[in-house]
């Protein structure tokens, strides 16, 4: 960032400062050198509670210092979900919002758009279906099918009649699909006909569930039961109908009112369900508005899962800013076709898929000849120095080189942003070069309703996610046992935790659980490390529990897979590692010796000494083999599976560090002690499979 800008903005809010809440003029002075009291660091400030408490600093978001947003700047009237629609079905009643591909005969066509006007009228439509139906307020309604106008149709209508929407993830499984349907009392699900014949599988083990609702179901299929189970299947047409002819006054909800319950992928036993109400919800998307700014000229392509709160929280953004909205096939192989022919301005998703096409444009250019890689490489080199230096780039190497990559996702984009995990810095350049735009990255968890710090747009800078949303504040707490504290030379570094209405109220029905997430003073403790960055620049760099994302955004809890393989004949001890920058897991294994050597002798392997041994290829494939094997027998999903090994003879112990006094791997000890054999691991399997890794 150009250095003037801290002293622009410090000048800017000494020019504008006025007492905020209970704190004096005097206490809110700024001095950005000697950081006393409030002091501003590029686009973060930090706070004066520091000062108070006497431990950890507390930064706030520079766009909002004196005061945290919980609404909309130029809308403070809108508090709820229900307010946000209403006010776009008012003012953009005529504009595109829903579109889709899909005609009613399966075929695919053009997209076909259902206004804000007509997406208000279903709302209300299907919304007095519900209540005639007799569903109560406060009533939970399960969502289980993907992406389509249809689900934010119903969203719409639980917001408006107080209904609480609970989206069932299908690839969660049906047992857990099961387990949410009743630990939420689901009365009413959604559904398609793929998914309906696995509910009526259940059913019996639904005890509060009276409606089944298929979206793009036909009446002549749909079965009927017994009057016995307590369950009516109809279809959506015929609740829409039934609702229409009996119109019902909205139910309208209160910011505190609970707007949904977001269960997660539950790693380490059943799933939690994350409370979620209108006004966290309203607070997160009014936050990151000061930074980005859309319009009803936009296009959004939605595909990323409704289930996750990355997805949700976006569309309560794109309702807000009048976008519209058109969605996928349903196919993520068809992804590209569909944003050809939606030419989408705003793409957001995640670093899975964007590796994906830098490793696709990357191979293009490598395969299209001499004279073209080296064009591609002079544009490309001549626009990230110009970037770089603050200055417009040539508009030739656009017209030359990068408007025909710009076409493979329509030409129209402006707005790229990822999350869900950590996007590599060259991967993140490479994208600001090729598309232009703006393009930045944010992080965020569903406690959070989604974004607890995003990139200034503005930033060249890459390898962070940004300063706090201006709906919350950010502190680093010490991680002793890691070795992270706030003293870290040159930055201080420890446990993120967050405040501020974005945090969620609880998981549902677990008071322990919560309690143990959110602290008496009401910060939510993540769990993930930070540190910060010059500018106030928050950066992941670890995770405190024994969790974490691969690339693709699935979790992984390593000791169940450790304990898998512990079952394997070679395995004496095993590490499994795997971080949110690469798709896949690897392991150090310290072998059992004397299973080893009897398989070396079996095969006529000669070796001086057991390093030679265990760095042998063959023993390495050997026991992978039989990992795989005993892997497949405990049923590990694919992404569990390591897909490279490093074989140790020595065994972990407290002696070498790797072990505590109850005999369990210390992670952050054992990644620093085989840092050298992880990295040569993932660096043989993208030399074998590029694509495979860095997702």
């Amino acid at each position: 960032m150009d250095s003037s800008v801290p002293r622009r903005r410090l000048q800017a809010l000494q020019d504008h400062l006025v007492p905020a809440d209970d704190l004096s003029y005097s206490q809110l002075r700024l001095n950005a050198t000697a950081g006393e009291f409030f002091n501003v660091d590029g686009y973060s400030v930090v706070l004066p509670e520091k000062l108070q408490t006497g431990k950890w600093n507390v930064y706030r978001s520079a766009r909002s210092p004196l005061k945290l947003v919980d609404r909309f700047p130029d809308h403070p009237e809108i508090g709820t979900l229900h307010d946000n629609f209403t006010h776009s079905v008012d003012v953009y009643r005529d504009y595109k919002y829903l579109g889709t591909r899909i005609r009613y005969d399966g075929t695919v066509g053009e997209y076909k758009w259902m206004t804000y006007g007509e997406a208000g009228t279903a709302r209300t439509a299907l919304g007095s279906g519900l209540v005639n139906h007799g569903i109560p307020k406060g009533s939970c309604i399960g969502l289980y099918f993907i992406n389509r106008p249809e689900w934010l149709v119903v969203d719409h209508a639980c917001s408006a009649y107080s209904y609480i929407s609970v989206p069932l993830y299908d690839t969660l499984g049906p047992d857990a699909v099961k387990y949410i349907v009743n630990h939420a009392l689901v009365q009413v699900i959604f559904c398609v006909p793929q998914t309906l014949n696995t509910l009526l599988s259940f059913l019996s083990e639904f005890p509060t569930l009276r409606l089944i609702v298929v979206v793009g179901g036909l009446d002549d299929q749909i079965p009927s039961l017994p009057s016995s189970t307590g369950v009516q299947v109809l279809t959506y047409a015929s609740l829409l109908g039934q609702g229409s002819s009996n119109i019902q006054p909205f139910c309208v909800p209160k910011p505190d009112d609970i707007a949904t319950i977001c269960y997660t992928s539950g790693t380490t036993g059943t799933p939690k369900g994350a409370v979620l109400t209108h006004g966290n919800l309203i607070a997160s998307v009014a936050g990151c508005s000061l930074a980005l700014k859309l319009y009803p000229s936009d296009v959004y392509i939605s595909y990323l899962p409704l289930a996750h709160i990355y997805e949700r929280a976006n569309q309560v953004s794109t309702v807000y800013f009048g976008v519209a909205v058109g969605f996928y096939q349903g196919d993520n192989m068809k992804l590209m076709d569909d944003m050809v022919a939606l030419r989408p301005t705003i793409f957001c998703s995640v670093p899975r898929l964007y590796n994906r096409i830098y490793a696709g444009i990357i191979n293009a250019v490598k395969t299209s000849g001499v004279l073209k890689e080296r064009l591609f490489n002079v544009a490309y080199n001549s626009k990230k120095q110009a970037i770089m230096s603050g200055k417009i780039p040539s508009p030739i190497w656009d017209k030359l080189v990068f408007n025909k990559i710009k076409a493979k996702i329509g030409g129209r984009v402006r707005v790229l942003a990822s999350g869900a995990s950590p996007l590599s810095p060259d991967i993140l350049e490479f994208l600001k070069i090729c598309f232009g735009g703006l393009v930045f990255e944010g992080y965020g968890m569903t406690e959070t309703s989604c974004v607890i710090s995003a990139m200034d747009p503005d930033d060249t800078l890459c390898g962070h996610v940004g300063a706090p949303n201006p709906a919350c504040e950010i502190k680093l707490v010490d991680v002793p046992e890691m070795n992270y504290t706030s003293d870290d030379q040159p930055y201080s570094r420890g446990e993120i935790c967050v405040r501020g209405p974005i945090v969620f109220k609880g998981y549902f029905k677990e008071e322990v659980q919560t309690r143990e997430a959110v602290d008496e003073d009401g910060w939510l403790h993540t769990g993930d490390i930070g540190l910060w960055m010059p500018g106030g620049r928050l950066k992941i760099i670890d995770r405190k529990k024994n969790i974490f994302k691969l690339a693709q955004g699935e979790y992984i809890a390593p000791e169940k897979i450790e304990n898998v393989y512990a079952k394997c004949k070679f395995v004496a001890q095993c590490f499994v590692y795997g971080d949110s920058f690469n798709a896949s897991l690897v392991a150090v294994v310290s072998v059992d010796l004397e299973t080893l050597k009897a398989w070396a002798s079996s095969e006529g392997i000669k070796y001086n000494d057991l390093n030679q041994l265990c760095n042998d290829p063959r023993a390495r494939a050997a026991v992978l083999a039989d990992m795989d094997a005993v892997g497949r027998e405990a049923q590990l999903r694919g992404f569990e599976f390591v897909k490279a090994i490093t074989l140790v003879h020595e065994p972990f112990t407290l002696e070498n560090g790797l072990l505590t006094p109850t005999f369990k791997i210390k992670r952050p000890q054992a990644k620093e002690y085989f840092a050298s054999a992880i990295s040569r691991m993932y660096t043989e399997l993208a030399s074998s499979d590029p694509s495979s890794q860095k997702m």
